[in-house]
């Protein structure tokens, strides 16, 4: 009898799909220690966009949130994802930064760390599982699935061949649109059990109808561990529901060994938050259902919503259709990179300006430039030189990242809020995200002394106090 292990993604990738990561740490705080009682594999609860928008939206500490989240988590492993370099950020950080970052989040309580390349360059993951393996995490290599001419099987299990040489203690195959059919999930699993003994997660949404009959299929071949969300967070463009994997494979040689009555409690928990989410309009019921979308042009749940929002702000919503015919284009020019953070919004923003503007590549942030250069690693396939040409102006691409990992980034970051610091990890909050970093740092301390802060002022993001 194999027992399947569930990690639930409630309190980070699941809210993160369905109400942009807007849950706070004091809705979390009742229902963990019944979430432990569970007895899942490990809780994912931190990382992505959590950090950005704990300090961004809510006011909140993130190294707080993992901290009181550790206190009351006393028997399951606390989970995290990593985008590598970009640790969880949105560029490539020095590798001072990134050791410290992983060092810190394992200290203060990640068991599990999940990391990634948005490029599946594992160039870029390298010092990540390094410093996590060292700081004594287990450390999960993932691989983002996604369809494209140049991406077969045997580029999975290549890319699986490559995570074991880099020692990664497990895999994970990354399927962030929900593209990962039944059929294509049991071939892959299968291959890459071939290979090797080291456990296998399959990571899916439901944004196509597809991730819970491919997590059977994946089951079925030999995968150990599926990610799943509680019912009132989970389908649409989050993972299939826990109680209803759980609910079928009861009874089975697979069977996960949790409660339902356990899970149903914890279900009723979170009916009433959603609901709160849907009456203030964070929850889209319309993301809740099946979008064709996402099969016809192979766009995540997320970067379709990033994708609508642009356009309605720019009152440009009739410029849709062209926008979802766009952006397979500039994806293959671009080397059909996955569409996972930043390249789906490298890419998005690209195919918005190219439609709007009407002209391609007549406007090109520097985002797209610096990927083109090679800030971001190497793309799965080598882009055209009349691409490179008409974008940067060069026949030829970098040799090197412009950006020089070697750097110590800490070092200014520390001297440059040296009055703000009450905690190490603050360095590392400011190097990550500095104007969003300062003005929450302000906010605190106006609390700290007691100051209303609606007497703070802002001009042009930056927060400061009346003179």
């Amino acid at each position: 009898m194999k027992k399947i292990k569930i990690v639930e993604t409630v309190l980070r990738d699941a809210q993160q799909s369905l109400i942009a990561t807007r849950m706070t740490t004091e809705e979390m705080i009742p229902i963990l220690e019944k979430i432990d009682a569970a007895g899942f594999y490990s809780i994912e609860m931190w990382g992505g966009a959590t950090f950005d928008s704990a300090l961004r939206f809510l006011n909140e500490d993130p190294w707080d949130r993992l901290r009181k989240i550790r206190n009351r988590i006393k028997h399951t492993k606390l989970q995290m994802l990593l985008r590598g370099q970009n640790l969880v950020g949105y560029r490539h950080y020095s590798n001072d930064v990134v050791t410290e970052f992983i060092k810190r989040a394992v200290d203060n309580g990640i068991d599990i760390i999940r990391v990634f390349d948005a490029l599946n360059d594992f160039e870029n993951i390298e010092t990540s599982i390094i410093a996590g393996k060292k700081a004594g995490a287990h450390v999960q290599g993932a691989i983002a699935y996604t369809i494209s001419p140049v991406h077969t099987v045997e580029t999975y299990i290549d890319l699986a061949k490559e995570l074991i040489s880099l020692g990664v203690d497990s895999i994970c195959i990354k399927d962030m649109a929900g593209l990962l059919t039944p059929f294509m999930a049991a071939k892959i699993v299968k291959e890459i059990k071939k290979i090797t003994n080291l456990p296998l997660d399959i990571h899916s949404h439901c944004t196509t109808g597809l991730a819970s009959m491919s997590y059977l299929k994946a089951i079925e071949t030999g995968a150990d561990i599926v990610d799943t969300a509680i019912s009132p967070f989970s389908m649409g463009t989050s993972q299939p529901s826990t109680e209803s994997i759980v609910s079928a494979l009861k009874n089975t040689e697979f069977d996960t060994g949790l409660d339902l009555r356990a899970l149903r409690e914890i279900a009723r928990y979170f009916t009433p938050i959603r609901e709160k989410y849907i009456k203030n309009g964070i929850l889209d019921p319309m993301i809740l259902s099946v979008d064709i979308n996402t099969l016809t042009y192979q766009i995540p749940g997320g970067m379709l919503s990033n994708l609508i929002s642009q356009l309605k702000k720019m009152g440009k919503m009739d410029k849709f259709k062209a926008v979802l015919e766009e952006i397979p284009r500039v994806r293959k020019d671009f080397g059909y990179p996955p569409l996972v953070t930043p390249m789906s919004q490298i890419v998005g923003t690209q195919s918005v300006l190219n439609v709007i503007t009407g002209e391609r590549y007549k406007v090109v942030p520097e985002e797209v430039k610096d990927y083109i250069r090679g800030a971001y690693g190497k793309p799965p396939i080598k882009i055209s030189e009349e691409i490179i040409k008409k974008i940067i102006g060069k026949k030829d691409l970098q040799k090197e990242s412009p950006q020089d990992l070697s750097k110590l980034e800490l070092s200014n970051a520390k001297n440059a809020i040296k009055e703000y610091i009450l905690q190490e990890e603050d360095v590392l909050t400011y190097a990550l995200f500095p104007e969003t970093a300062l003005s929450f740092f302000k906010l605190r301390e106006a609390k700290r002394y007691g100051i209303d802060s609606s007497l703070i002022i802002e001009n042009d993001g930056v927060i400061s106090y009346p003179v």
